[in-house]
């Protein structure tokens, strides 16, 4: 997390949510699984072609970032604030709102079954790693630099606090709701 990176703990939060602009910056399918309330949609990868929209809202309302666990949010705070726009992440994301107590908005009303973007990382690579070290123990040993570029690939991911495999997952279908998700966010936002 930068320094210039604000940051609201769970309560702060709560007692200013009337006050706040909530963006959400999980896939689709992650908000759908549940969200803060009156939270708008604008996923990691799309923060950038949402820059106008957010710095306008901001200038009505404080802007307020969420994640499943803060760092993504964190993460979405930089960028705004490399282009000028303040947004605070909220501290440990939606996992903390509800262990805080606080209940989740759905958008068609329930709650939907969706891993986390961090948990399909987690099971992605490792199934890759498992999968470069059986086929390079049963089939042809190069197979082991499958596991080799996917160890290398974190390390980059923890080095730059960037993460390309969530960059790809995110576009997967299941992790998309609709075309329209970002234009829906735009709407929102501008209104």
């Amino acid at each position: 997390m930068s320094d210039s990176v604000t940051t609201l703990s769970v309560s702060e939060a709560q007692s200013r949510l009337h006050e706040l602009t909530v963006v959400d910056v999980r896939t689709p399918a992650e908000f759908t699984s549940g969200h803060l309330p009156d939270a708008v949609n604008v996923p990691l990868d799309r923060i950038g072609r949402a820059l106008p929209e957010l710095r306008q809202a901001a200038g009505h309302k404080p802007l307020l970032l969420v994640c499943a666990s803060g760092a993504r949010s964190d993460n979405a705070a930089g960028t705004l604030a490399s282009h000028g726009i303040r947004a605070a992440s909220l501290t440990g994301g939606t996992t903390a709102w509800v262990a805080d107590g606080h209940g989740l908005q759905y958008p068609d009303g329930r709650p939907r079954a969706v891993w986390a973007m961090e948990r399909q990382v987690r099971f992605t690579a490792g199934s890759i790693v498992l999968l470069g070290l059986a086929l390079g123990l049963f089939v042809r040993p190069a197979f082991q630099l499958l596991s080799a570029a996917i160890a290398a690939g974190l390390v980059f991911s923890a080095l730059t606090n960037t993460c390309g495999m969530a960059v790809v997952l995110g576009k997967l279908p299941f992790n998309q709701r609709g075309k329209d998700a970002l234009d829906t966010a735009r709407e929102t936002l501008r209104g």
